[in-house]
C-alpha cells in the first residue's frame, strides 16, 4: 500500500504476467486453443444444435465486474466450456440445417489466425502493400473461376474487393448508384430516387436503402408468386418502373438475387437487365449464398446475363469454406465506387496513392480500416484447389437431393418449391392435416369461428418445426412465402455427412408422427 501527498492510500500493482504478445506464452496458449477447438469439432455433434439457455443466463453465471488480477488461460477455457458453449447455437454442427450454414475449414481458420496474428491494416497500398496486391490477385482468380466477364476483372478495368458482408456490398453499390444519378438530376432530388427488388430480396437491401437516404416509400418490393418459383418477373419490373416515372419518381437501383434466402429463387438476370438498362438503372446481383456454386459448370447458368450488370457479390463465408467474415464484390467501373467512398485526408496522402499506380481499398468500402481477409480466401483456394471445392459443393447438393427424395416418398409431405441448390423447402401437406383441422374446429376453443385452412396448415407446420428444434438433435428454420409457412432444410455444413441427413429425416418423421398420430396435441 502507498499513501500519496494528499493522504490517499492506494494499492501498488506489480504485473505478474509477461508482455501481452510474448512469443513463448503465445505458443503455449495457442497450442491449448487449437486442442480446445479440435475437441470441440470432434464433439460438436453431441451438443444440442439450438442453444437451450434462457435469456440473461450468462449474466447470472459470470462475475459482475472484470477481474483486477490476471487469470490463467486454463481458467478462462474452463469457463468457456462451462458457460459459453451451452449458450452457443452450433453453426458448425453437422446437424445444423438452418438459415444458410456458415461453412468453415482448416484453411479458413488458419488463414483467419494468420491474418489476425500479423496485425496489419491495409487501408491504402503503402500501409501494407501485400494486402492490396494479394486481394486484387485473389479477386481476379475467383472471378475467372466464376467466368465473370473480363470487364469485372482488374485486367479489364473493373475489379474486386473483399468486404465483410453482403450488407456492405449492397450499401456500397447503392451509394455509388445514388450519387451517379444525383450527379445528373441534382442532389435535391434524392427523395425521388427509387430502389427495386422482389419481395423475396434480403432485408439487407432495405437497411442499405435507409442508410443511403432513400425514402422508405421508394423501396419497391415487387410481388412474386409460386408459378415463377418466386423469381422476379421482368414484366412486373417494367410496369412498376413506368408507374413510378408517371408519378415523377426517378429509377435508380435494382437488386436482383441468385439464391434468395427464403427459397433460393433465381431472378432472371439477363431479362431484368434488358428492362433496367432502358432507364439507366444500376443493376446489382446479390448471390450471397449461391454464388459459390457457380464455380461448378452445371450451376454457372444461374448467373447468365451477368455481363450486363454493374456489380456482383457473394459471401465466401456462406458456402465456400472461408469462415466469417468474407464477402466478395466485383464492380464493372471502380470509379463509381471511389467517387462516392473516397477520403483524402492529408495524413493518408503518399506518393504511391497520388501517382494512381496502386489501389487504395479504403476507397472501395465503408470503413477506413482493412483486415487481411484476402489471406484466408487465398489459403482456401490453394489448400483445396478448385477441383476439390467443386466436389465439396456437389456433395452438399447430392445430400440435398437425397433429402428431397425422402420427402417425396412420404405422402404426408410436399416439396413446396423446386430444389435448385442444396436447400429443400418442404411442409406437411394440407391433405395430411385435414383430420387435425376437423378436430380443432370442434373443440371448445374454436366453437366461435372456423380457422382458414391455410392458417391451420401453417400452425401445424410451425408446431412441427418447434418439435424438431426442441429435440436438440437438429436445427432448421422456416420461411413464410406466398402465405405458406414452409420448413427450410439448408445443407452445407463442412462436417455434414449423409448419416446426419438420414438422422435429420428420421427426426422429422418422428415429430410428424407425434402430431398426425395424436390429434389432441396442443397446437395453440
Amino acid at each position: 500500500m502507498e499513501t500519496n501527498a494528499f493522504g490517499v492510500t492506494s494499492q501498488i500493482y506489480s504485473p505478474t504476467i509477461r508482455n501481452p504478445l510474448d512469443p513463448e506464452e503465445f505458443k503455449r496458449q495457442g497450442y491449448m486453443m487449437i486442442d480446445f477447438l479440435a475437441d470441440y469439432y470432434r464433439n460438436v455433434a453431441n451438443y444440442p444444435v439450438l442453444s437451450q439457455v434462457e435469456p440473461n443466463y450468462l449474466r447470472k453465471a459470470l462475475p459482475q465486474s472484470a477481474p483486477f488480477d490476471p487469470e490463467s488461460i486454463e481458467a478462462i477455457l474452463q469457463d468457456v466450456q462451462q458457460h459459453i458453449i451451452p449458450g452457443i447455437t452450433h453453426w458448425l454442427s453437422p446437424n445444423y440445417f438452418a438459415y444458410f450454414p456458415s461453412s468453415a475449414s482448416t484453411a479458413g481458420i488458419l488463414g483467419e489466425m494468420l491474418s489476425t496474428g500479423l496485425g496489419v491494416n491495409g487501408f491504402n497500398w503503402l500501409s501494407s502493400p501485400a494486402i492490396t496486391e494479394l486481394e486484387s490477385i485473389v479477386m481476379d482468380w475467383l472471378g475467372q473461376e466464376l467466368k465473370l466477364p473480363g470487364t469485372f476483372l482488374f485486367s479489364g478495368n473493373g475489379g474486386g474487393v473483399v468486404l465483410n458482408t453482403t450488407c456492405e456490398a449492397i450499401l456500397c453499390t447503392l451509394v455509388a448508384a445514388r450519387d451517379k444519378v444525383l450527379s445528373q438530376v441534382g442532389n435535391d432530388n434524392i427523395t425521388k430516387l427509387v430502389v427495386y427488388a422482389s419481395d423475396q430480396t434480403h432485408c439487407a437491401l432495405q437497411k442499405a436503402a435507409q442508410i443511403a437516404g432513400i425514402h422508405p416509400k421508394n423501396i419497391h418490393a415487387i410481388k412474386t408468386n409460386k408459378s415463377t418459383s418466386f423469381a422476379l418477373s421482368p414484366e412486373s419490373l417494367f410496369s412498376t418502373i413506368l408507374v413510378d416515372i408517371e408519378n415523377g419518381l426517378i429509377p435508380c437501383f435494382l437488386c436482383a438475387t441468385v439464391g434468395t434466402t427464403a427459397t433460393t429463387a433465381i431472378d432472371p438476370i439477363g431479362p431484368l437487365c434488358n428492362v433496367a438498362k432502358k432507364f439507366g438503372i444500376w443493376v446489382h446481383v446479390d448471390a450471397a449464398y449461391a454464388g459459390s456454386a457457380c464455380i461448378c459448370p452445371e450451376f454457372r447458368n444461374s448467373i447468365d446475363g451477368i455481363e450486363e450488370v454493374d456489380s456482383f457479390s457473394f459471401n465466401a463465408h456462406k458456402w465456400f469454406f472461408t469462415n466469417l467474415l468474407c464477402c466478395c464484390l466485383w464492380v464493372k467501373n471502380p470509379n463509381d465506387l471511389t467517387k462516392s467512398l473516397s477520403t483524402n485526408a492529408s495524413y493518408l496522402r503518399n506518393k504511391v496513392s497520388d501517382s494512381k499506380q496502386a489501389i487504395d481499398y479504403k476507397d472501395w468500402q465503408i470503413t477506413l480500416s482493412k483486415k487481411f481477409n484476402a489471406l484466408k480466401l487465398w489459403m482456401v483456394l490453394r489448400s483445396y484447389g478448385i477441383g476439390n471445392l467443386r466436389n465439396f459443393l456437389r456433395n452438399h447438393v447430392k445430400m440435398a437431393k437425397t433429402f428431397e427424395g425422402f420427402v417425396k416418398m412420404d405422402r404426408r409431405f410436399e416439396i413446396f418449391v423446386p430444389r435448385t441448390f442444396s436447400m429443400v423447402c418442404f411442409r406437411l401437406k394440407p391433405s395430411a392435416i385435414a383430420r387435425l383441422e376437423h378436430y380443432a374446429n370442434t373443440t371448445k376453443a374454436h366453437q366461435n369461428g372456423k380457422l382458414a385452412s391455410e392458417d391451420f396448415v401453417n400452425q401445424v407446420n410451425n408446431k412441427l418445426l418447434d418439435l424438431i428444434n426442441a429435440s436438440g438433435k437438429v436445427y432448421m428454420t422456416h420461411t413464410v412465402v406466398g402465405g405458406a409457412f414452409v420448413l427450410r432444410c439448408a445443407i452445407g455444413g463442412t462436417l455434414t455427412e449423409e448419416k446426419h441427413v438420414n438422422m435429420m429425416w428420421e427426426t422429422v418423421q418422428e415429430k410428424a408422427d407425434s402430431i398426425l398420430g395424436k390429434p389432441k396435441i396442443a397446437l395453440y
